[in-house]
């Protein structure tokens, strides 16, 4: 996950390297821009270091941006399988078309970006080389903005990379022509802090990638004056500020790690004014539902595949004497359709029934069968409509049989992980990302729920009652199977790949139980 920082500058001062003289490319250039250039948006920034009982955090933005030329700048990772490598290409447009282009080993090892994209060296005002470390890049930037007057109004790219779950298998990130991203500031890995004073940070592009997408040394570092300034200790400034930096460390205040730990049962009831169909026409449910039909009379087309992924992020918990697995379930879509449910209200209950609908290849609504129904779960929170039936969880026994059912059996559809944006037709920028915006008030009428191609929807079992309770089972070996659509209500491509089973051995003492979990292919999560 990249992390999103305060960005404070002191001057108003734009200074591009390998730009046009006019600033960040403002201006329309009389001569195309370079395709890639490495710019500082100012030359003099503010760190602010807050301290709070005993640690202190730093937290700085250097404001060095990426800025693509007169075309885009994508990229696709992606593996076959999980026993294979991720692979990256770069897109590249050449003579009008566009060309693959793969980038060196060693680039791309992960979910979060280019690897090792830059080099920061700050010294004090003494000259003395205080840090020194790399950064990641991530070009799906949060803070991303057209550059220049000419730039297309939009950007079709991801907002953020997908580095929380570990079974991803494809990302696309894309930076707009004429568009920036801003590259990580702090380390990679471990922590930075620095005294009150006066510093210079130098920023430089490492050698793979200046070679690479052809850059010039020259053109490839920067010089930023930094000074470090602690906010009042013991003020709620300074409370505020060590606990966004410590978000940051983690990621926890990126749009999708929000959407996961609300996904994980920990949303409140949301606000009506965010629904999402109150002003996305593509989201708001017809007045009335459907005459009923069977998916046989539906014409043949474009069709959802709900596919699950290994159940992730398994651990142990104790409550009230009791003991229980804890986990992570992903159903995702890997289609040629979104999967879109409407609810339809029963009027004066607390029921919706459900229809799925189907498009063909151009996106035109081309029919609809009933799919089960929706039902108000009026819980501390949940308080949403959930449909019924996506999916289900059980923790089988060595020889697969059912030996607890998880009571997690209605769901609100979101989609909370890009887990392949690479396939046709994946959605990069899904809108219904989060349960205020997604799965309707008590009021609702009828509820849209979506499941785009390429996007998978995540729950994280840690209550009682939803996670596995062990307390009475035998050590030994079990299975964690995530299970879509299953009995069918939904129509697919497929059902083959509904199925996934995850290993888990539990053993220690009735008191101290123990859990190992072995990886999958060599992916630990």
């Amino acid at each position: 996950m990249t992390r999103r920082t305060r960005v404070l500058v002191a001057g108003a001062v734009a200074t591009a390297v390998g730009m046009a003289a006019a600033g960040m490319g403002v201006a329309n250039a009389a001569t195309d821009p370079p395709p890639l250039a490495f710019t500082l948006a100012t030359p003099n920034v503010v760190a602010e270091r807050y301290v709070w009982e005993d640690q202190s955090y730093l937290s700085f933005n250097l404001g060095v941006h990426v800025i693509a030329g007169k075309d885009p700048f994508e990229i696709h990772a992606s593996r076959k399988s999980y026993a294979d490598p991720i692979v990256a290409h770069q897109v590249v447009v050449k003579n009008g078309k566009k060309k693959n282009v793969a980038l060196p080993a060693g680039m791309v090892t992960g979910w979060g970006g280019l690897k090792d994209f830059t080099t920061v060296t700050i010294k004090n005002a003494a000259g003395t080389e205080v840090a020194n470390y790399s950064t990641d890049f991530c070009p799906n930037s949060y803070e991303s903005a057209r550059t220049r007057r000419d730039a297309p109004a939009e950007t079709p790219y991801p907002q953020g990379c997908a580095d929380s779950n570990p079974f991803t298998l494809g990302s696309v990130w894309g930076i707009q022509a004429g568009w920036n991203a801003i590259t990580s500031s702090m380390p990679t890995t471990g922590d930075l802090d620095l005294p009150d004073g006066d510093y210079r940070a130098t920023v430089t592009l490492n050698k793979a990638y200046q070679d690479h997408f052809k850059i010039a040394a020259d053109s490839a570092t920067l010089n930023v004056n930094v000074k470090v300034e602690t906010v009042e200790e013991g003020t709620r400034a300074a409370e505020a500020g060590a606990a966004k930096v410590k978000a940051a460390r983690v990621g926890d205040d990126t749009a999708e790690s929000a959407a996961v730990a609300e996904h994980g049962e920990h949303a409140g009831e949301g606000d009506p004014k965010l629904q999402i169909s109150a002003y996305k026409p593509e989201f708001r449910p017809p007045a009335k539902k459907p005459k009923a039909v069977k998916a046989a009379s539906i014409p043949k087309g474009p069709r959802p595949d709900l596919r699950s992924l290994p159940a992730w992020g398994i651990s142990l918990s104790q409550d009230e004497g009791k003991q229980y697995v804890n986990f992570g379930a992903t159903v995702w879509n890997g289609g040629t359709s979104p999967l879109l449910v409407d609810g339809f209200r029963q009027t004066g209950t607390e029921l919706m029934d459900a229809y799925q609908y189907f498009f063909d290849a151009k996106g035109k609504e081309v029919g609809s069968v009933a799919a089960g129904t929706m039902e108000w779960d009026a819980r501390e929170g949940h308080r949403h409509w959930h449909f019924t039936d996506f999916a289900q969880y059980n923790l089988l026994s060595s020889d697969k049989k059912q030996a607890v059912r998880s009571g997690k059996e209605a769901f609100c559809l979101v989609n909370t992980d890009a887990v392949d944006y690479t396939i046709p037709n994946a959605k990069w920028r899904p809108q219904n990302t989060d349960l205020s915006s997604s799965c309707g008030q008590n009021t609702a009428v009828a509820v849209r729920e979506v499941l785009d191609i390429g996007n998978g929807d995540t729950y994280t079992q840690e209550r009682p009652g939803q996670s596995f309770e062990i307390t009475d089972l035998p050590n030994g070996t079990y299975y964690i199977e995530v299970k879509a659509n299953p009995v069918n209500r939904l129509t697919e491509l497929s059902t083959t790949n509904n199925t996934s089973l995850r290993k888990i051995v539990l053993g220690g003492t009735p008191t101290e139980r123990t859990l190992e979990v072995p990886p999958v292919n060599g992916i630990e999560g």
